[in-house]
């Protein structure tokens, strides 16, 4: 587990900008130190707990290590197969949904770092959802990988315009998913 975080690291911890965090060592709210002979700095873990836990930021990301993932497919099997590579993975925190009615709960409520969305689910389609992940500002560093057996480029590229960050054509192997999602988030082998 890590034990020094940098500013960008401490960043998406806390799910503010790194300037947010820059001013914030700046100004002494949030303690660390200077690398020697330069300007970078560095913010040890239990200062950083501190410092959250004093602003009423949320420190689960910080207790676990761990990045949070939000898996939406209606397809039951193919999102137990996703959890379990995720798990064994252990870099990953993993809650599903199977539709888009609860997948907008939960985006809100979990805030997860990684969204995995079928596009084609029975309620809402995947594009929709991303249109309202992206028109909610405190959801803006939410990365968003769309899966789908569709082929139109058309189609993806209307997805890649409404917010997603990445498309993944079904049928995939996990483990390209997996790599994807690690890509997104920078996350580090536990």
């Amino acid at each position: 587990m890590k034990t020094v975080f940098t500013t960008g690291e401490a960043a998406k911890i806390c799910k503010v900008s790194q300037q947010t965090i820059i001013r914030c060592f700046d100004s002494g709210q949030l303690k660390g130190f200077r690398v020697p002979g330069s300007k970078f700095r560095r913010i040890p873990r239990d200062l950083l707990y501190k410092f959250m836990k004093d602003n009423g930021i949320p420190t689960d990301a910080l207790e676990s290590g761990k990045r949070k993932a939000l898996v939406v497919d209606d397809d039951e099997e193919l999102v137990e197969l996703i959890r379990d590579a995720l798990n064994s993975d252990g870099r990953f925190e993993v809650r599903t949904a199977n539709n888009g009615f609860d997948a907008g709960m939960m985006v809100k409520e979990y805030h997860p770092d990684v969204l995995v969305l079928d596009v084609m689910l029975p309620d809402i389609n995947g594009k929709e959802v991303c249109q309202r992940v992206r028109n909610e500002p405190s959801l803006d560093d939410v990365r968003i990988i769309c899966v789908s057996g569709m082929v139109e480029r058309d189609k993806i590229e209307d997805l890649l315009l409404s917010g997603a960050n990445e498309f993944l054509q079904k049928p995939f192997e996990v483990e390209q998913l997996v790599d994807m999602m690690v890509k997104q988030v920078d996350a580090e082998r536990v």
